[in-house]
Order: structure tokens, then sequence, then C-alpha cells
């Protein structure tokens, strides 16, 4: 019997945190915290500790899986699948051209570089237009405000918690979340601190969440926060609060921007904030005169009708009091590989490049909203979506009205999954891929470096081989544009990514003329901020280098300050306060028109021992009371005729739902609160048996409804109405 014990990450959330894997005879035993992990120091979630269950699932796929005439799964070879998935492609091309392929991919992607690497590389060799992600119920807003603010989509500033002196959250709850958009092991520690040494934080949310809980809440009314980021600034520039001097050398646009918001007085947006006058004013000085403050929102500020504002208030409310870019306001991370930087001479991603067939909607790195995709399969003329894959993600329960994708996928030509389980969308996938989990391959978190407070990185290779015959996404993508005459990353190809390669070519004769995942990335790494330049810059980084810190490596003390000049890619150098787009939706900003039929709004609600749709088959997460419950105030429930424990209907215009009912004085009046990522229907037994339903069911995708700027789902602040069940 051969026993080892292996450092590596967790790749479920943003944290990374350390874990320590014990592998017995080629099976994985256990996962424990790693408390040689510089940063997370022994912590870890229920979640990542659990995955142990999913890796040893027998639920999980671990062969091709081919769809019967009656509409069974059978097991196939991976040359059956892969051959025949390649003949019916090349035919729908042939008749219908590439453009009527398409590609979904899940949360899970953006934790696996090579996955992401070669699904990029298969849409820029390939021309897709059709793609798409669950960014669009998640963080795009987040990105289109970067590109309007900075000039360049992936530049997000995050909150220097180590030394600020004022955190303002919005719509966020690290204590369950751990942190998202930043990547904070032990973030209850770092929050804590905060006050510990004397600041505050100050959690605005329509819930007192466990976040809340520990510190100050402010219990905003739902998809309230466009009206209440704009009255604060209101109060700052009406009192002479604003940093004159930081204005006239970070920003342009000041005074079109005060002159946007000079019409949401505390008092005209009371109804729509829930607020009292006096303490939203209180706040705005508060947060001025602090010595230093940073401004932070998250997922809640994401899924709301003005998205794309809201994030962009956020980050101009950090500058206009003078803490963007400054010691304990908010800052900008050094990439690990140089990805801004990049992306602007080259143009291989950005912001608008393209528009979507059904709606127009600007496309957001490559990627358009999910919620048009049932639109973009149904609807016929030119370009119609007929081929789809998806690959690590399950949106028909992650968008917005389900029902609507999974009717309109019966309608699909061929449609591939790429995961590790029969999921609630996957069911109706003519082919399923097994693909291997975040143990079974190596990895470094790219993306993440530059959103850490403390920049760190880590290396990790695989602990285990593949069970049965998992492959790694990134070889299964390769096997099916090869299949098409497609080649990601092929030197000498058009396209700017092939000219960079051929370019690196001619300094590196060796260069083989199909890369791998590793050794480009080795290649980005080693010539990225941090690198070794090929040894030019002693102790620089390499993927040799890091394999010799196995349980991470701490990049610098904390983010370097004074380099907005470097961030901001718009001409001038100097953040935009002023484009056209948020100006312009500031002048139209109104509330939805108050309708008596649905008196309530409904919110999401993260969840400990969830995340998303793909824990509810692990069996230590689910045990004792887990149950999918709506949280109400004991007011509203009261009008409702609806006491605790009941079962209640949840309806909206759009849909109806049945959920527990829980009374709770956490949620503010008026506010509905419930989990996403339940009610499945796959082939995981323990999700199915656990009940209860999804909340995106209520949720529309009539193209009114999905927020302009970024194609995000409204799934925030949606108009309901609760009924007792009998």
């Amino acid at each position: 019997m051969s026993t080892r014990e292996l450092p590596t990450y967790c790749r479920i959330c943003e944290p990374l945190c350390g874990l320590i894997a014990t592998v017995e005879d080629g099976r994985l035993i256990q996962l424990r915290a790693d408390k040689e992990h510089p940063l997370s120091r022994g912590n870890a979630c229920p979640k990542g500790i659990a995955f142990t269950e999913i890796q040893n699932d027998p639920d999980r796929v671990l062969y091709p899986l081919r769809r019967t005439a009656a509409g069974e799964f059978e097991r196939v070879s991976w040359d059956t699948a892969l051959d025949e998935i390649g003949e019916r492609l090349r035919g729908l091309i042939d008749e219908h051209g590439m453009h009527s392929l398409g590609w979904y991919f899940g949360n899970p992607s953006s934790f696996s570089y090579s996955h992401t690497l070669w699904m990029l590389g298969f849409q820029m060799a390939a021309g897709l237009k059709h793609v798409y992600s669950a960014g669009s119920q998640d963080i795009n807003n987040r990105f289109v405000a970067s590109q309007l603010l900075y000039g360049s989509s992936t530049s997000v500033p995050v909150p220097d918690l180590d030394r600020t002196d004022f955190l303002l959250m919005l719509g966020a709850n690290p204590l369950v979340s751990h942190g998202s958009a930043m990547s904070v092991p032990r973030v209850r520690d770092k929050l804590t601190a905060i006050t510990k040494r004397g600041g505050r934080v100050v959690v605005i949310d329509p819930r007192n969440t466990e976040t809340a809980k520990l510190f100050e809440h402010v219990g905003v009314r739902a998809d309230g926060d466009a009206w209440l980021l704009a009255t604060l600034l209101q109060v700052i520039f009406e009192e002479g609060l604003e940093d004159t001097e930081a204005l006239r050398r970070q920003a342009t646009g000041a005074r079109e921007l005060r002159d946007a918001v000079a019409r949401f007085t505390p008092e005209a947006t009371a109804e729509v904030t829930g607020l009292e006058p006096d303490r939203v004013r209180a706040l705005a000085r508060d947060l001025a005169r602090a010595e230093s403050a940073a401004v932070y929102g998250r997922t809640g500020t994401c899924l709301g009708r003005h998205a794309t504002l809201v994030a962009f208030l956020i980050d101009a409310l950090g500058l206009v009091t003078g803490n963007l870019d400054q010691p304990g306001g908010s800052v900008f991370g050094k990439e690990l590989v140089a990805v801004s930087k990049l992306n602007a001479r080259l143009g291989l991603i950005g912001y608008g490049k393209n528009r979507s067939r059904i709606g127009g909607f600007p496309d957001v790195l490559g990627t358009f909203p999910a919620a048009i995709m049932a639109k973009e399969i149904t609807t016929p003329g030119p370009g119609r979506l007929r081929a789809l894959f998806t690959s690590a993600g399950n949106p028909v329960s992650s968008v917005p009205n389900g029902r609507e994708l999974a009717s309109a996928m019966e309608q699909l030509d061929l449609f591939v999954s790429i995961d590790i389980y029969v999921n609630d969308t996957n069911r109706m996938a003519d082919y399923i891929l097994p693909a291997t989990t975040f143990l079974e391959r190596d990895d470094i978190p790219l993306p993440f470096t530059a959103l850490s407070p403390t920049p760190y990185t880590q290396y990790t290779e695989r602990v285990l081989e593949p069970y049965g015959e998992a492959r790694e996404e990134w070889r299964i993508v390769d096997d099916i544009a090869t299949r098409i005459g497609v080649q990601p990353f092929a030197l000498g190809a058009a396209r700017p990514v092939g000219r960079l390669l051929s370019g690196l070519r001619r300094r590196m004769p060796r260069l083989p003329a199909r890369p791998t995942p590793q050794l480009l990335v080795d290649l980005a790494v080693r010539t990225g901020p941090y690198g070794d330049l090929f040894g030019l810059r002693r102790g620089g980084l390499s993927l040799r280098m890091l394999r010799r810190h196995p349980h991470g490596l701490v990049l610098a003390d904390g983010i370097t300050t004074g380099v907005l000049r470097e961030v901001v890619m718009h001409k001038g150098g100097r953040v935009q306060l002023d484009p056209d787009e948020i100006i312009i939706e500031l002048r139209g900003l109104a509330d939805r028109p108050a309708d008596p039929t649905y008196p309530l709004r409904v919110i999401g609600l993260r969840e400990l021992k969830s995340h998303n749709s793909w824990m509810h088959n692990v069996e230590p997460l689910m045990r004792g009371d887990r149950e999918h419950a709506a949280r109400i105030n004991p007011k509203d429930a009261a009008v409702a005729g609806i006491q605790d424990g009941d079962r209640c209907r949840v309806t909206s215009p759009h849909g109806s739902i049945e959920v527990t009912a829980r009374l709770t004085e956490d949620m503010t009046e008026g506010t509905v609160a419930i989990p996403h990522g339940w009610g499945h229907r796959g082939g995981w037994q323990r999700a199915n048996a656990a009940g209860g339903a999804n909340v995106n069911d209520l949720m529309s995708t009539d193209l009114a409804d999905v927020e302009r700027l970024a194609g995000m789902s409204n799934l925030n602040g949606i108009p309901i109405r609760l009924d007792p069940v009998a």
C-alpha cells in the first residue's frame, strides 16, 4: 500500500485555500487544510474539505456517454464519441457555417488556466460568435465598468483591507462567500482586524447577513444601490467634501458627474433606498472624512437592473473621496501575467467589439448574455445557434427562466457537454464527455494574484491520475477543434495569438508547433511582471521555480499604490467619470412603478455549504436540517398569512415556485431572500432528493429585462407576492 500526502489548493472559490491531499494507491482518502500555506495557514471551509466526496462520488461521469434513441445514456469509447461529434459538426458547418456553433462555460472554468486558455484559443481560431458564460449572472458588469472608467476591462481594484480605516461593503457577504473579486484567505480575520485597530466596516444589504451581524448594517431596499451611491456622491459634492486634488490629478468629467447626480438628494431617494436622509448624509460624511476608505461591492450589486452603473459608481465614489490608488483605499494589484497590457496591444478580447444577433447586446470579454441563449437557438435566420457545447456549466439552473432554455435545447442539432456530472442541463445532451476534477490536473491561479491584497501565487501538479477515462478539458477542446480543422494556438496563424507565438518561436526555435497549456503559461509567467525574464531577473518566477514552493509563495507584502497611470488605458492616462453610457443612465434612472399585485422583492442568498448548483450531491454538506427555504420578515409573512415552517408560493410576473418559509428579523421589510442553485433534475441522486425549487424560474429573459450595458441577468429585486400553500 502506497500513501502520499501532497500539497495543492482549493479551486471552488476565490481564496484558493491551501489543502493537503492524502492519496492511497491512486485514490483520494482525505483533504485537510494546509498549515504551511502562507496565507490560509491551516484554514479551509467545509466545501473544500468535502471535495473528497465529489472526487469519489459514484454519480460522477467517468466515461464518454452517448444518448440513445430511447433517451437514455450509453457508454461509448472516446474515439467513437469524438469522431461522431466531428462528423456532425462538419455537416453543420458545411450547411450553416461556423457561426452556427456556440459554447457556454460555467464558473469552475475560471479556476482552470488550461480550460480557459484553450477555450479562448478555440474561440479565436474558429471565429465563434455564440459564446456565453456564467459571467452574465455574476461579474461582467464589473468588467464593463472598468472599461468605461479605465479603458481596460480586466483592471479591477480591490479593497486594501490591511490598511483601510473604513470599509463600505455593498451586496457582499464574505463570511459566507469567502470573498469574490478579491482573493483573501481568512477573510474574517482581515475584516475584524479593521475594527480592532479602530476602523469601521459598514455592510449595506437588504439582509442582515452573517457579515453584517459582525459589523454595522445598513438595510437598503432591494435594488436600491444605484440610488444610494448616487446620493452619497450628491452629498459629498454638495457639501464640498470631494478631494479636489485627486479629481484634478486622476480624472476627467468630474463636473459632468456632479451635475448628473445633483437630483439624487437623500430626501429624493429615501423612498427607493428605504433609508432616512440624515443617516445617508452621515454615511457620506464619514466616508469622505475617513483617513482612508475602500468601497467594495459584489454579487448583490451585480444582478440588479442597473448593474454596470452600480459598479461604476462604486469606483467613482472611491476616486471622488481621494481613495482610489491610495493606501487603505481601492488599489490595483499587479497581474501575474500581463493580460491587460497584452490585451491592449493585441486587442484579443474587450468590450463591444461585436453585437449579439438577438437584442444587439455588446460582447463582454468575447461573451454575450446567457439570458438570450434560448432565443438564439429558436429564432430562425442566418447565424442561428444550432450546435452548443457546455463545459463546467449548468445554465438551465443558473440563467433566468431555465424552462425556456430547456425547451429551446430540444431544437439544437447537436448538444455536447464536458462535465463531471449529469446535471440539470446536460441530461438533454447528445454526448457527455467526462472532465477531470481540479485534483486531476496541474494549475496556477492566473487571474487571482492581482485580486489579492497580499499578492501570492501557487503552482500545483495534479495530485491524482484521472479516474476512469476522464480527460482534462483543454485536451477535449483540442480534440474537437482538430476534427473540424481548427488549431488553437497554432504557430503562424493569422490571428493575433498565432502571430505572437510565431514571434516567440523566432527567439526560441525549439518552441513546438503545437504548444501545450503548461508551456504557454510558463512563457507567460516568465515574461510577466513577476517573471524571471528567462534568467535576466534574479528570483523571478517560472513554473520550475514555483515547483520549489509547493505550498505557495507570497510575492509582496501588499499592493503597490501610485500606479494609476499604468493601469488607465484611456488617452491621457486619466479615469473617465463622464462616459456617455453612464451619464445617460443616471439622467434616466427611475424606480419600478409600484404594483400592488407584487408588493415584495426577492433577492438571492449565498449559503456556506452550497456553491451555485453543483455541490448538493455531497453527503457531508447536506447533513442535518439542510432545506431550501425563503427568508421572510415576520411582518411581511403576517400580511401574507404565512407562519414559520409553512410551505409558501412565491409568484413573480414571470413564474412561480413553492418553498418553505423561514421567518427572520434579518430581512428588511419588503424583501425576501431565496438561495439559488436548488431544485435538481439530473443524474445526481442526493441532489435530486434534496428537493427545493429553482428561484430563477421567477426571473425574466425578456430583452427589456436584460441589463443593456453588460447583458447582466436581472436576478435581484424582482417584484413578487407570497401566498400560503394549503
